[in-house]
């Protein structure tokens, strides 16, 4: 099972003021739009994203498809595919993907302590 890139999303209360406290952790600006009160910000290999009022827990996020930097793999197991072995080993899926569609899709489930894991394919 390949997931992807991984980040952890964090809500955030005040989008500028974590976007400066993660750049004095040598983090840079990656992609979202601060105005829309999300951004993705990028330390190496290491991706943050940083959502003011969107949601109420931290996220960890997998990206099906993508590398660390948002290109596209050559190889990569379809988030279906693994809706399907995660269903198989018994772990509850909260949200579904649509198994009959192509392309992006999502779905949430809960480790066994309550974070929530998104698992989003972009392409």
């Amino acid at each position: 099972m390949k997931l992807g890139a991984f980040s952890v999303s964090l809500s955030v209360k005040d989008i500028y003021i974590s976007k400066l406290f993660y750049e004095n952790l040598g983090f840079l600006e990656f992609g979202g739009d601060i105005t829309q009160n999300w951004l993705i910000m990028k330390n190496e290999s290491c991706i943050i994203g940083l959502f003011q009022g969107m949601f109420e827990k931290n996220i960890l996020t997998f990206n099906p498809g993508w590398n660390e930097n948002a290109e596209n793999l050559n190889s990569f197991t379809d988030i279906r595919d693994i809706q399907k072995q995660l269903k198989a080993k018994g772990i509850k899926i909260l949200t579904e993907a649509d198994e009959s569609s192509e392309g992006p899709a999502s779905f949430t489930i809960e480790d066994p302590d309550g974070n929530s894991i998104l698992i989003d394919q972009h392409r």
